[in-house]
């Protein structure tokens, strides 16, 4: 009891960690994939972000979102070559697009049992090294190294992304513009078959520096050259995404080593990176941790932002180095409310806001404005609000025979039940508000996104003092009168319209969710039949085209207008093509136009091509646009520099924590609750009393 006097009882931490620079955090499902040529999710990307470097990143205080170099010294230098490879400045000329990236020097690797090197110079740990039956954990190993990272990495790097042993979720996309990238593949892919055969093993491990890739080399220790194929603007952003960070190959020989992939020690579970941070501990049944590499080669905290950044206080770390926090805990929390109630106590120094907290944390004043409640306000709570760059909507099958196709019949029952499904509704309901019904298919903060009259679709709602109004639904009902399904009575059959749709929501709680969908139909006098099954049953259906009707979403992979608009685009198609065009739409003029738009730079001309194509998806209507999710954070009062950043995964470097804050509101809030341990003394105390005197009569009466 002593020992825990000046911190909370209950806290859930050591005491050695108290005044400590720490993190606090949690997650709920544990990583697959933390090798960066594989992993291709945010729970993921949480993680990998801190640890590896591409070589450019996103502001993190700019809006719009702007591309800055990381570990490039330099924005890259573009090249556009004709087919000759000569310079030129004419689009209709360009065959080839050249990227020269010029590297920041003297970045160094984590130290890493990969990079440990003997007296010689050979690396310690290679297949003759006797103990590895003794190694359970990445840190078993003695001794580690580091090394200077070098353009050999990054070109190493993209070659693991044709590598046909680790399935890389973008190779089919990389494919499409880098130079010899297929071609590498292939013969990479038959180096790999005969090596499997002489060696006998099932993954054996193949040095891809013996293999050269022709649209990617190292032009010395600090230049490299990716060449795509023709004209991919959308480039640049993935070069600000893990998949082209830097990789030693010393790494994949390492953990090739005979007997680590049994006791799990591969790169997909401990990554290794020259980022501000490593990951030491990797036990994602209890937590995860990642602590501040002491090989990082420094980083400083921006000095520009937006106009409001300097007043809001955002600003007032400019210049400092970077990192701040020196280790952030992440613990298993698979239930909500003990999150929530860590965080209430300080445990978590930052929090979203689940349905069963909403009420507790939020309320909406008489405006409709959101606010925290009284509650959150006395502990010095801070909520924080952003629209995403994502979209979720509701999906026709354009193959089908009743919702699909280009008829008039199928477009105008398309636009009805685009009106009848209430997302507003919806969005009250079973997002506690925490949204905005979708006008079209860009969110708010990428290029091509229309506000206010401008952006109001006008099929589905109307203009009402420049507020959008969803259209009655006895307009709904007179577009389907004209597509032939009066009060929803099909002229095929002479009976209701019964349509399908497919859903993987298969638990309790999600049977309120399927009967607001039936009801939004019922509206029209259509029956709407669900159909759940698992994920991937589902998936095989989407990808068979036997899916009538769905739902979806979509995350920004960057800012750009192509990555939503090529989720419609023809050759896009989930059935033709297995491509990210679910709803297998297909419209030859939308198709044309965004063939010039993904080319263009962002400006007047551009935005005049998105408005017509959005323009025709209004028509067409193959989604019922849905919803932009609205992101609510908390934050702790002690815990600084969280302006939300929708497309960053690396900003753990740039939070900052008063340590002594936290720890003095962790004791206020969490007093020790001593009447238990009174009452439990009361108790034993009256319990006591009776049979000491029992036991005092039974000793007189012996005395007598």
């Amino acid at each position: 009891m002593l020992s825990a006097c000046g911190q909370a009882w209950n806290n859930p931490y050591p005491q050695s960690q108290a005044g400590k620079n720490i993190y606090y955090s949690a997650f709920g499902e544990r990583p697959k994939h933390l090798d960066p040529a594989r992993s291709y999710s945010s729970n993921e990307w949480s993680f990998l972000s801190q640890i590896y470097e591409p070589p450019l990143q996103y502001h993190f205080l700019k809006r719009p979102y702007e591309l800055v170099p990381l570990m490039a010294s330099k924005m890259p230098e573009v090249v556009f070559l004709d087919a000759d490879m000569q310079p030129t400045d004419d689009p209709q000329q360009v065959a080839y697009t050249d990227y020269l990236i010029n590297l920041q020097q003297g970045a160094r690797y984590q130290p890493h049992p990969a990079l440990a090197t003997d007296a010689e110079g050979e690396a310690r740990y290679n297949a003759k090294w006797p103990g590895l039956e003794d190694v359970h954990t990445l840190a078993d190993f003695e001794h580690t190294g580091t090394r200077e990272v070098t353009a050999e990495d990054y070109v190493y790097q993209v070659k693991r992304l044709a590598s046909p042993e680790l399935h890389s979720p973008i190779a089919g996309l990389m494919k499409e513009h880098i130079v010899g990238f297929e071609a590498f593949q292939k013969s990479v892919s038959q180096a790999y078959e005969k090596l499997k055969q002489k060696t006998g093993e099932k993954h054996p491990w193949l040095d891809l520096n013996g293999y050269q890739m022709e649209g990617v080399s190292a032009l010395d220790r600090y230049n490299y050259r990716i060449r795509l194929e023709g004209l991919y603007p959308q480039f640049i952003y993935w070069l600000a995404m893990n998949f082209f960070s830097p990789m030693p190959w010393e790494a994949e020989r390492f953990y090739h080593l005979p007997g680590l992939k049994e006791n799990n020690i591969t790169l997909d579970w401990f990554p290794i990176g020259s980022g501000p941070y490593m990951l030491t501990e990797n036990n994602p049944n209890l937590r995860m941790i990642l602590q501040k590499n002491p090989e990082f080669r420094g980083e400083t905290y921006p000095v520009e932002g937006e106009e409001s950044d300097k007043a809001s206080g955002i600003l007032d770390d400019a210049g400092r180095d970077l990192p701040f926090i020196d280790t952030a805990i992440y613990s298993l929390e698979k239930e909500s409310i003990p999150r929530w109630n860590k965080f209430l106590q300080g445990f978590y120094d930052l929090s979203g806001i689940g349905s069963d907290s909403f009420d507790q944390a939020v309320q909406f004043g008489g405006s409709g404005e959101v606010q925290l409640t009284e509650e959150m306000r006395q502990q010095g709570i801070e909520l924080q609000t952003s629209s995403a760059t994502s979209i979720f909507y509701f999906g026709f099958n354009m193959k089908d025979p009743v919702v699909g196709g280009d008829s008039q019949r199928a477009r105008l029952l398309r636009q009805a039940i685009s009106i009848a499904v209430d997302y507003e509704e919806f969005i009250s309901i079973f997002r506690n508000g925490r949204g905005v019904p979708a006008q079209g298919p860009l969110p708010p903060g990428i290029f091509g996104h229309r506000e206010g009259s401008e952006g109001i679709n006008k099929v589905v709602f109307r203009e009402v003092d420049g507020r959008p109004v969803r259209r009655s639904i006895d307009e709904a009902k007179a577009l389907l009168a004209q597509a032939g399904y009066e009060n929803g009575i099909d002229p095929d059959t002479g009976s209701r319209l019964t349509l399908y749709y497919d859903s993987t929501a298969t638990g309790p709680d999600d049977k309120a969710l399927l009967n607001w969908y039936r009801k939004q139909f019922q509206k029209l006098g259509i029956e709407l039949v669900i159909r759940a099954s698992d994920y991937n049953r589902f998936q095989d259906k989407m990808a068979k085209g036997t899916a009538q009707l769905f739902t979806w979403g979509w995350n920004a992979d960057y800012p750009d207008p192509e990555n939503f608009l090529f989720l419609l685009y023809g050759p896009n198609s989930r059935v033709d093509h297995h491509g990210e065009n679910a709803a297998n739409y297909n419209n030859p003029e939308f198709d044309a136009l965004f063939d010039r738009m993904k080319y263009l730079p962002s400006g007047e001309e551009r935005q005049q091509i998105i408005d017509q194509m959005v323009e025709i998806l209004h028509k067409d209507a193959p989604w019922v646009w849905g919803f932009i999710p609205v992101d609510y954070v908390l934050r702790h009062q002690w815990y600084h520099n969280t302006k939300p950043n929708l497309m960053a995964n690396n900003t753990l470097k740039y939070r900052r924590i008063d340590t002594s804050l936290r720890d003095q509101k962790r004791v206020e809030w969490n007093p020790p609750i001593l009447w238990p341990l009174l009452l439990i003394a009361v108790i034993f105390i009256v319990t006591l009393v009776p049979a000491i005197m029992l036991y005092r009569r039974h000793e007189r009466s012996r005395a007598r």
